[in-house]
């Protein structure tokens, strides 16, 4: 069975010297794949259990006997993997935590573990149309070397001797292109607003795409310091198209995702 994946077009990065071509590049050496069946889910689950519970220890090994982590958000949630074509190996996940809509008044995870103090911001939004970007991570294996001025994940590790130089440099894509699909879900499942706990590096990184989350409480400490923000998806893509148009067609693949069937942009 072909599987429902996204490929970046080509385009240039203005500050990416790789031959002018890193996003054809990217889309050659991966491919965003919905976590649409079980036997993808229990991928997602996997790889998460690999970063959060054994990489970086967020979460404690022994409630995962099954070496899967998940969590009650995950039955209304939206997830992706990118995948590694040469090896075939999941290098990243990311889901999208929507409205239970079993239970519309819901907290969301951010919500249980974080101070909210933004209230007046928060009562206008209308909550079957808020979501929240969670469990983005991408494996020890794809992340590029520390200190590297590209690299929007870090990690002491050098990459293996497997990953050819052109691929080990498209690595610091692979964020860009999980919040890629927390787009492509948003715009399809009508999430206008979404949440995220921002950790401050990652905070200041994504600004520096145009991608202004705007703090909605203290820093706390939530696997590890992070803000909780919030930000309007439309007011990301239109502050991005702005600051960095090739970005912009990377998180909207050539603006293909803002079609999206019954998503009106102007209701909020």
């Amino acid at each position: 069975m072909k599987l429902d994946t996204y490929s970046i077009p080509p385009l240039q990065l203005r500050d990416e010297p790789l031959a002018n071509n890193s996003i054809e590049a990217f889309n050659g050496y991966f491919e965003m794949v919905p976590a649409l069946s079980d036997a993808l889910k229990h991928e997602v689950y996997k790889l998460r259990y690999q970063v959060y519970c054994i990489e970086n220890s967020f979460e404690n090994p022994d409630d995962y006997p099954d070496n899967l982590e998940f969590d009650e958000f995950d039955e209304h949630s939206v997830h992706y993997l990118i995948r590694h074509r040469k090896s075939g190996e999941y290098a990243a996940t990311v889901r999208l935590i929507l409205p239970d809509a079993n239970n519309p008044d819901k907290l969301f995870p951010l919500e249980i573990h974080c101070e909210i103090d933004n209230i007046a911001m928060m009562q206008l939004i209308d909550r079957q149309h808020l979501g929240e970007v969670s469990r983005l991570c991408v494996s020890k294996a794809f992340r590029k070397r520390k200190n590297d001025p590209q690299a929007l994940v870090t990690n002491d590790s050098d990459p293996q001797d497997f990953f050819s130089l052109d691929e080990r440099r498209t690595f610091s894509l692979i964020s860009v292109a999980l919040i890629a699909c927390t787009v492509k879900a948003s715009y399809e499942n009508q999430i206008h607003y979404s949440y995220g706990s921002m950790e401050p590096p990652w905070f200041r990184l994504v600004s520096a795409l145009g991608i202004n989350f705007k703090k909605i409480g203290p820093l706390v400490d939530y696997h590890g310091e992070r803000w909780p923000a919030i930000i309007k998806v439309t007011d990301m893509i239109d502050s991005v198209a702005k600051k960095n148009p090739d970005i912009w067609h990377l998180l909207t693949n050539n603006g293909a995702f803002l079609q999206a069937k019954h998503y009106n942009s102007q209701q909020y």
